[in-house]
């Protein structure tokens, strides 16, 4: 599947805020947001033109996508899945990228960014409930346990990820046992427990159209 090569921090800078894609750089003095807080390009300086409502709600999509590194097709088909549930569709769309298997990881701090996270999966060194799997996008249920895989729990680098965890909080919905390097979804977070900075119905607005 295609992915973004691109410089990250360019991501960042053309939404206009951290997006978290380069681990503990992104918390650090060498952020692009701290050294140039503005759009990326010969003109990123000069852009003042105000949006329309129709680019807030391309903007607000696309900067769902770079914090979840996912894809348009991939990101679209989230929300048809999210439509077609009972609920608040914007709720329910973040619930499902959150849920994401990578996404996890991430949270856990058992890798120091989603993409790193990503990495980790698809190169088999995460199980759930005891099983491994190799799958990102692989949709983790409340209850089920994630555990860095039994012979990767000695590789350095994620045992230096694990011991040095980011400064961002554990969330509520979730436990973690450094120990044993195994977390836990205790349930399916609420909006109001994601931090995530998005305006979900602007993404929903965009897609009803």
């Amino acid at each position: 599947m295609a992915r973004y090569l691109d410089g990250k921090c360019r991501q960042c800078r053309r939404e206009g805020i951290r997006l978290y894609l380069k681990g503990e750089r992104c918390y650090s003095d060498k952020c692009a947001i701290e050294r140039r807080a503005y759009a990326p390009g010969e003109h990123g300086q000069d852009r003042r033109t105000k949006l329309t409502p129709y680019g807030q709600q391309l903007r607000e999509k696309q900067k769902a996508r770079r914090i979840y590194g996912v894809m348009e097709r991939q990101f679209r088909g989230y929300f048809h899945r999210a439509a077609r549930k009972e609920g608040i569709t914007g709720e329910i769309l973040l619930q499902l990228l959150e849920t994401r298997l990578d996404n996890l990881v991430y949270r856990l701090g058992i890798a120091p960014s989603r993409n790193g996270a990503r990495q980790l999966v698809r190169h088999g060194h995460i199980t759930v409930n005891g099983h491994r799997v190799d799958i990102p996008s692989f949709s983790v249920r409340p209850g089920d346990a994630i555990q860095v895989a039994t012979k990767s729990r000695e590789i350095g680098q994620i045992k230096d990820t694990v011991a040095n965890r980011r400064r961002t909080e554990m969330q509520e919905w979730l436990e973690f046992d450094e120990k044993a390097m195994q977390g836990r979804l205790l349930q399916v977070p609420k909006r109001d427990q994601l931090p995530v900075p998005l305006q979900e119905q602007l993404i929903v607005e965009l897609y009803s159209k």
